[in-house]
């Protein structure tokens, strides 16, 4: 849903709910689970319990609060927000080093997200063990849990096709619902043990931290940072409600979490006189639910999951999107199943987290097992995440803002990383591969495509300034066959209308494609994300025309639509002259036929220029093979139903010597009318 950006409206702030802090709001559901686990061999559960909700309390204070809430929304792109609008904010052509935190950050966000459905749809279906449903008895069977788990997460993805419009409506509602309920049975908990109030004190959260009860020491964070692993979603998600809106609604979302985990820490602290605590795999979130209240808190945190995966799984989506946009990952299909802005659906998205997630639950088997793997990925991109804001802070006002901003939440979240690692051999190792392979991809795609062009000799690139009178003199050539009445190359031209070779080749070397009007596409990113606009240029000519479109990240390229409108503007405009197609639908048009032409380049040539280094042969072809298995150009470019030829060009011309033949001998002999001529050949490098 579409929301004013400028103000913050009631609507606005509920829907922010179901939206914005479905990850964030199902935290309490495992945090102090993990806390308590850490807590084995502990003698003095009171202090530990205590210790350990003040740090979650200054944890979601500084992180949360103080740095995405107060300083990070601040950071936005035209309302957009997230480590790649981040990027795009403060990209810099002179600190081209800034692109890395923003692939590495985008590349752990997207890595820590496949386990977010997993974690907390499992945690949820394991709170119905040894429950009564009426006359029957859930059993008290991981399996069982397993397969519901997986039956869930499936359907999930099946229904992401549809869009989530409808559902969307009362996401909102039913969030404000979960975080009244786990508030209200926080609230009631508290009174259990009132010793638990300390820990609105930072001094607790530093004491455990180096107290010898806590036998984790500083790793003990690893447990303590799951309580804010969505943040980085809250700031991703800005773009579809509107950062006053998170304002006005982030207050009520943290008095209910704070209550619930103090509500479960002191629920601990009054039953640490049962011997087996420690040893229970109960979970504290259900066990502070009274008996009749359990399978509503099931039933809550059921939907409550369902809702943090759907919005993850839709951020997922966006972060893609953007990443495509900003070129750091390769062209995907696109499905856009609404006009409601930031619904879109990318098939092969979907489904590779679906596998992720599924194989997750199949594999760790417990939500605690899966506790142990997560957040740590997270960890890196919110360290990436400060290192961009720090670039932002410096130019918005003086250094020393920028460095004590740096200084003091790099500290920070480098002490969580650090604690996080020890998750690595318990299942961190997971996120961090699937980071590993997505970061590859995106090294590969963008660094591969600056590799080819800074290899690309300047004979690769021709002026088309200098080719203007033949392709005037063509189009009005009447020996030759029309190719197209409009032919649009979509190609970027450089600086003195310079283009690659190929294509004037393609335009008038052996075949000359006569046309009406031929048109020169070159598409930029904007920095408004919702941008549509174009310039143009005609070369000083009546029938050549270069576009630029300039295209924000959030809009879907449909490269067809926008030159047919271009053209009717310059028909009304009398630039262009009217073609009036003989046979058409619209008796009364004046736009003629369009064909489209994209080069597309082949790599087997790559490996006979050895004067190329290694890891540039391992970049380009890398580019090239994920090119060659991903959606193709015209179906990226909004193409799809179009008249589209796709040319296969040479990756380079041939830099390696280049061979002639010349002549060695000739020998003529005379035999009456008959003249033999023997003739030897060979090849030699000059």
């Amino acid at each position: 849903m579409t929301l004013k950006k400028n103000k913050w409206t009631a609507a606005g702030a509920l829907i922010a709910l179901g939206i914005v802090y479905g990850d964030i709001g199902t935290s309490p559901l495992y945090t102090m689970n993990s806390v308590l686990n850490s807590a084995r061999n502990t003698e003095q559960l009171q202090e530990f319990v205590i210790g350990s909700v003040s740090l979650v309390f200054w944890t979601l204070m500084l992180i949360t609060t103080l740095k995405y809430v107060f300083i990070a929304l601040r950071a936005d792109n035209h309302g957009e927000g997230g480590i790649f609008a981040l990027y795009s904010r403060v990209k810099d052509t002179h600190k081209k080093w800034l692109l890395i935190p923003a692939l590495i950050g985008g590349s752990a966000l997207l890595a820590d997200g496949t386990l977010t459905p997993a974690v907390t749809v499992t945690t949820a279906i394991e709170g119905l063990k040894s429950q009564h449903i009426g006359n029957l008895v859930f059993p008290d069977n991981q399996t069982l849990v397993i397969v519901i788990v997986s039956i869930l997460l499936l359907m999930i993805f099946i229904f992401q096709r549809a869009g989530t419009k409808k559902i969307g409506n009362i996401f909102g509602p039913v969030m404000l619902v979960w975080f009244g309920f786990i508030g209200l049975f926080g609230f009631i908990n508290i009174f259990a043990d009132l010793s638990i109030l300390k820990a609105l004190s930072p001094v607790y959260a530093i004491q455990i931290l180096f107290s010898p009860i806590n036998k984790s020491g500083i790793f003990i964070l690893g447990s303590i940072f799951l309580a804010t692993t969505g943040a980085e979603a809250l700031y991703s998600d800005m773009g579809h409600v509107g950062k006053k809106n998170i304002y006005i609604s982030w207050p009520f979302v943290y008095s209910m979490l704070i209550l619930n985990y103090m509500g479960q820490g002191a629920w601990i602290i009054s039953h640490s006189h049962q011997t087996n605590l420690l040893e229970q795999s109960s979970n504290p979130f259900f066990e502070i639910l009274p008996g009749p209240w359990r399978l509503v808190g099931v039933a809550l945190a059921t939907l409550a999951a369902i809702i943090a995966s759907q919005a993850l799984i839709s951020g997922a989506y966006t972060l893609v999107s953007e990443a495509i946009s900003i070129k750091v990952l390769p062209r995907l299909r696109t499905f856009y199943p609404s006009d409601t802005r930031g619904q879109m659906y990318i098939s092969a998205v979907n489904w590779l987290l679906c596998i992720i997630a599924i194989f997750i639950v199949i594999s760790f088997r417990t939500s605690h097992n899966m506790e142990a793997a997560y957040g740590l990925s997270i960890t890196i991109t919110m360290l990436m995440t400060t290192v961009l804001l720090f670039e932002f802070i410096r130019r918005q006002s003086k250094t020393i803002f920028a460095i004590t901003f740096l200084l003091i939440f790099g500290f920070i979240e480098s002490v969580f990383l650090i604690a996080s690692l020890g998750k690595f051999l318990h299942g961190g190792y997971a996120t961090l591969i699937i980071m590993g392979v997505i970061l590859a991809v995106m090294v590969l795609w963008f660094y591969g495509n600056k590799r080819r062009e800074a290899i690309s000799s300047k004979d690769d690139y021709l002026t088309l300034k200098d080719y203007r009178k033949q392709l005037m003199n063509l189009s009005k050539d009447v020996d030759e066959p029309t190719f197209a009445t409009n032919l649009v190359y979509i190609a970027n031209m450089h600086q003195n209308y310079a283009l690659k070779r190929s294509i004037i080749y393609s335009l008038i070397g052996s075949r000359p494609k006569k046309a009406a009007v031929y048109w020169f596409v070159t598409v930029q990113e904007s920095s408004d994300p919702h941008e549509k606009s174009y310039t143009l240029d005609m070369l000083g000519t009546e029938n050549i025309i270069h576009v630029t479109l300039y295209l924000g990240f959030k809009v879907e390229p449909q490269i067809h639509t926008y030159i047919k409108q271009i053209a009717n503007n310059l028909v009304k405009q009398k630039i262009l002259s009217p073609q009036f197609p003989k046979y058409a639908i619209d008796k009364h048009g004046n736009i003629g036929d369009f064909k489209y032409v994209i080069a597309t380049q082949y790599y087997a040539d790559l490996l006979n220029l050895p004067q190329i280094s290694s890891i540039d042969r391992l970049l380009i072809g890398g580019r090239l093979w994920l090119q060659s298995h991903t959606v193709s150009p015209s179906n990226f470019y909004g193409l799809e139903f179009s008249d589209v030829i796709e040319e296969t060009v040479p990756l380079f011309i041939e830099q390696s010597d280049k061979k002639k033949l010349v002549q060695r001998s000739i020998k003529n002999t005379i035999k009456k009318n008959t003249v033999l001529v023997s003739i030897k050949w060979h090849t030699k490098y000059l």
